[in-house]
């Protein structure tokens, strides 16, 4: 199975739209497998937006993320990554298709409430950035039958 790595943003837990995302990833039948609400070390926020380090916007970054705690996810199931990318939406709120997360509760690209993994390898790097390997539980759900052919 695959795994990715999402984040609900400050905006997003500030809005109180963490039981909302939850529930999404759950209805689509992906298995949660990790979690934790913390606040954003500096450290971590450069670490984690260091594919941006050069580009202007930046600094803005890692001051949004650390302005205020955060969600952390690690989430499981077939072809999860680009199934979350779908769930979360566009970038910029504006191109998000309704029914998408940010679609239906984001306004502007700078508070655009939630992160996720873009590609499997980037979901490995962000899941051992901001987790360890003991923080992640294994588990079958229940319904694994009924969302999966083994």
């Amino acid at each position: 199975m695959e795994r990715t790595f999402i984040m609900i943003k400050p905006d997003g837990v500030q809005r109180g739209l963490i039981g909302e995302v939850i529930a999404r990833f759950e209805r689509k039948g992906f298995t949660l497998v990790g979690m934790k609400l913390m606040a954003v070390s500096r450290e971590l926020a450069e670490k984690h937006y260091d594919v941006h380090k050069d580009k202007p916007f930046f600094g803005g970054l890692v001051e949004f993320i650390t302005s205020s705690p955060v969600v952390a996810m690690v989430w499981e199931g077939e072809n999860v990554v680009a199934s979350g990318r779908t769930l979360i939406g566009a970038t910029n709120p504006i191109s998000s298709a309704p029914g998408t997360i940010r679609g239906d509760f984001g306004i502007t690209i700078g508070r655009n409430l939630i992160h996720g993994s873009d590609a499997v390898e980037t979901a490995q790097r962000e899941i051992a950035l901001w987790f360890t390997e003991p923080e992640l539980a294994s588990w079958t759900p229940a319904n694994h039958g009924w969302l999966y052919e083994d």
